[in-house]
């Protein structure tokens, strides 16, 4: 039986879930109404764009998210330290410690990149520009702080991906605690 959802915002953590498990040609609409309790009439009710629309969505659900909780403090915080902190925090948080993988970099490994360019290279610009800043205000030169920006960003989706890989999450744990002492040294 279908449930009754009244927003369209209701239904985007699992929509999220299903185009991570399943990548986005792999979610069908019969998996994603499976998933999320809708029938076909409803889903295209709040997505009348059908899957792109959805995984739209469901992508500017994750950069409201990142913006707000990681890249927002680290651009703004006065304590830039305790910015980079509460990244690692967060981060860990929204992987569950390695046990979940990012929707954004599973659709930049794939042929739905191109679809999703734009909110592609957005997503993990504004990553490196807000880190960048908040280690530009902890003393790092601009270059310096570009590239251990740059090099955070690829140690975290790297982590995501070998502990995917190897079935460890300890590995993604051990990655940003090992990523923590390096972003903080000056």
């Amino acid at each position: 039986m279908a449930r009754v959802v009244s927003e369209r915002a209701d239904v985007l953590p699992a929509l999220g879930e299903v185009f991570r498990e399943h990548g986005f040609e792999g979610a069908s609409l019969a998996l994603i109404g499976a998933r999320t309790g809708l029938g076909k009439g409803s889903l295209y009710h709040f997505f009348p764009g059908g899957k792109e629309e959805m995984a739209e969505a469901v992508l500017a659900e994750i950069d409201a998210w990142f913006t707000h909780e990681i890249f927002a403090p680290l651009r703004e915080s006065k304590d830039p330290r305790q910015a980079i902190a509460a990244m690692l925090q967060a981060i860990d948080a929204y992987f569950r410690s390695g046990r979940r993988i990012c929707l954004i970099g599973a659709f930049a490994l794939g042929a739905t990149r191109d679809r999703f360019a734009a909110r592609v290279d957005g997503y993990f610009a504004a990553w490196e520009e807000a880190l960048g800043q908040a280690l530009m205000r902890l003393g790092h030169r601009k270059k310096a702080a570009v590239a251990l920006s740059e090099d955070a960003v690829a140690a975290i989706q790297g982590a995501l991906v070998l502990a995917r890989a190897r079935n460890d999450p300890a590995i993604f744990r051990r990655a940003l605690a090992r990523l923590g002492d390096r972003l903080r040294t000056v």
